[in-house]
Formats: structure tokens, C-alpha cells, sequence
């Protein structure tokens, strides 16, 4: 197995990050959040001859699904999410796809508790159950290459709404503090939207880490 490297792309309404997590060798990826512009997705997957995997979700809020029924048959490769967002992925009016105009239900292939382990990419992947966000928010720690994609639970200097159907600030900053901010500082941080971060900066500069 070769470096793990991670490539991106912003997709849809809301500017939401699509990764493609990938083994440098064998161009083995992992997708994490196919949220919309399947096409695009498919065509860059293409030119770089990546060999998707498996898809991971964070969530299941319409902005990160959307482009999951195409990618996942162009690949035959399966979904993995956290059990408890089982209703959130299904249920189209808490997922928020209805009021897009368009509704997506979607049912995982794997169903993930928290403090699974699977193998990914040749290496343990860590999957930290986060609710706040949503019921059922998942984070994917990469162990040995010291990555973490944390969804809308965590972003540079902020962290996800709560506004929505199923989320809750108070367990949110309980899911952070608790789950992620324990992990090692040096952990790269990969969220659903805007810039790269670390475990580091997150609880240096984070203001909501002090609430």
C-alpha cells in the first residue's frame, strides 16, 4: 500500500465537501459525502483513475447525499453510515431533501455503532458516533495516517447548526469534547464544509470549546 492522499471537491447548493480519500499506489479511494453533482463527481473520479471503494457519510442531511444513488451504482460499492441516523437518511423531510424539491431517501448498506472498527485504504478506520448535529452524526478516524472527517460536527473555528431536525447544542459540544477533542492534537480534521484543520487548532481557537 502506497501514501494515503486527500483530494476534494465543493459540491451543491450549500458548498459541501466531497472527499476522495485515496491509496497514492493503488488509487484505492474511500468517498466521503457524495452531496450533489453526481457528473462532476464521476468525472473526476475518471480523469484521475481512482478506484472508489466504499462511501462513508457523516450524515445523512441532503447536501451530503444527493449523489450517492449514482456514484454508488456506477461503482457497485457500499454505503456505510451510523445506525442512528437510519430515519434521518429515510425520512425525507428531516433529511431537508423535500424542501430542495428534491427528495432523496436512502438506506445504508452497513449500519455502523459507535466505536466500530473497519478497514479501510489498509488500516483501521475508527467510526466515533458525534450526535448534536444530527441524532446519528459519524466521524471517521483514520488511525495511522492521523486524519479525521468530521462532518458538520466540527469545522474550522465553529462547529455544525443544531437548529435542525434531531440536533441539540448541548450534545453536540458534549460529542466534541468528549470524542474528538481527545484524540491526538496532531490529527488533520476534514469537515463537511470550509477549511482543513487539527484536533490542535480546534481547541486552541475554537470558541465553542470553552462553552
Amino acid at each position: 500500500m502506497g501514501r494515503l492522499v486527500c483530494d476534494y471537491c465543493v459540491v451543491g447548493a450549500v458548498q459541501t465537501n466531497c472527499y476522495f480519500f485515496s491509496d497514492e499506489e493503488t488509487k484505492e479511494c474511500v468517498i466521503v459525502d457524495p452531496g450533489d453533482d453526481a457528473q462532476k463527481l464521476l468525472k473526476l473520479i475518471k480523469e484521475r483513475g481512482l478506484k472508489p471503494m466504499a462511501i462513508l457519510l457523516t450524515h445523512g442531511h441532503f447536501d451530503h447525499i444527493m449523489a450517492v444513488g449514482e456514484v454508488k451504482a456506477a461503482f457497485d460499492i457500499p454505503v456505510y453510515a451510523a445506525e442512528e441516523e437510519r430515519e434521518v437518511l429515510a425520512n425525507t423531510g428531516i433529511n431537508l431533501s423535500v424542501q430542495m424539491s428534491s427528495p432523496v431517501s436512502l438506506e445504508a448498506d452497513c449500519w455502523l455503532k459507535d466505536g466500530d472498527t473497519i478497514e479501510m485504504l489498509g488500516q483501521e478506520v475508527v467510526c466515533l458516533l458525534t450526535p448534536g448535529h444530527t441524532k446519528g452524526g459519524m466521524c471517521y478516524y483514520f488511525k495511522k495516517a492521523g486524519v479525521l472527517f468530521s462532518g458538520d460536527t466540527l469545522f474550522q473555528e465553529s462547529v455544525g447548526r443544531t437548529d435542525f431536525p434531531t440536533g441539540s447544542m448541548s450534545t453536540l459540544i458534549r460529542s466534541i469534547r468528549e470524542k474528538l477533542f481527545v484524540l491526538p492534537s496532531a490529527v488533520k480534521v476534514y469537515p463537511g464544509h470550509g477549511l482543513v484543520t487539527s484536533i490542535e487548532n480546534e481547541k486552541m481557537f475554537n470558541p465553542f470549546a470553552s462553552i
